[in-house]
């Protein structure tokens, strides 16, 4: 298993979780998807549940605040020592602040931002929470990539905010995508330009074993399945949950293929 221990390094995807209508619906189709488990939080902290994976957290979700919400999608957290520095750098490089600052009790502290594309993505200071335990394995998640109509504009926010250097991906010609990398030049993510995007958003994307058999499973808990698409870096597939959020599943590839930081 890939454990982490610790906080991970600035700009590193750390966490991710999901708002979602009905909480008891959520449990069924994710554990049967990834085999986790939950431990569901107190009433007065929202009943945000934890999803455990061979008892480590690695996401969390949790029944959506706003009874008319109709669009539901995984939000991810990237790794900060200081959370309010790290905010600033947002504004200064004409993103917006969405909520906080804020210290989530004794857990840590977080923001919720927007980049000037339009994504929405978070920040996290870990303090007794450090993020996802277990990354980079079945279950668990791999990797987060912007797709956007706009990939000029965050490919210069995305570097001023958290110091990334940009490459280039010859892997993948016909695809308008930009790797991007922390300054020890480990892989994080990457930004798709796509101008047939409707908006601008963060994938979220898990590893598991075999994709064809994530698909059958994600069909059978009540969600649906895009076709699996053979790549150089594995096998893909789209997965619609029972509401309507949107990510991704891969198995990877054999060979170095960096999944999030660890």
């Amino acid at each position: 298993m890939s454990y982490v221990t610790a906080n991970q390094p600035d700009g590193t995807p750390t966490w991710v979780d999901l708002g979602i209508p009905d909480l008891e619906r959520a449990m069924e189709f994710y554990g049967a998807l990834f085999g986790w488990e939950f431990r569901v939080g107190p009433a007065a902290a929202g009943h945000y549940t934890t999803c455990l994976l061979s008892g480590r957290p690695v996401a969390a979700i949790v029944p959506n605040p706003d009874p008319e919400a109709t669009t539901f999608w995984w939000s991810v957290y990237f790794a900060t020592a200081d959370c309010d520095r790290t905010t600033q750098r947002v504004t200064d490089a004409g993103g917006t602040v969405v909520e906080g600052p804020v210290d989530v009790m004794e857990q840590g502290r977080m923001a919720l931002v927007r980049d000037p594309a339009g994504a929405q993505f978070g920040l996290w200071q870990g303090r007794r929470h450090i993020g996802a335990e277990i990354v980079n394995e079945p279950g668990s998640l791999v990797r987060n990539d912007l797709v956007t109509p706009a990939p000029g504009v965050a490919r210069a926010f995305y570097p001023a905010v958290f110091d990334f250097t940009l490459d280039g991906n010859d892997d993948l010609p016909d695809l308008d995508f930009t790797f991007l990398r922390r300054p020890d030049g480990h892989e994080i993510g990457g930004i798709l330009g796509s101008p047939d995007a409707p908006a601008s958003g963060w994938v979220t994307t898990f590893e598991v074993a075999d994709t064809d058999v994530a698909v059958d499973r994600a069909r059978a808990a009540g969600g649906s399945a895009g076709e699996v698409d053979e790549m150089v870096y594995g096998r893909l597939a789209t997965i619609t949950d029972p509401f309507g959020a949107e990510f991704s599943v891969i198995a990877r590839a054999a060979g170095p293929v960096d999944g999030t930081g660890r």
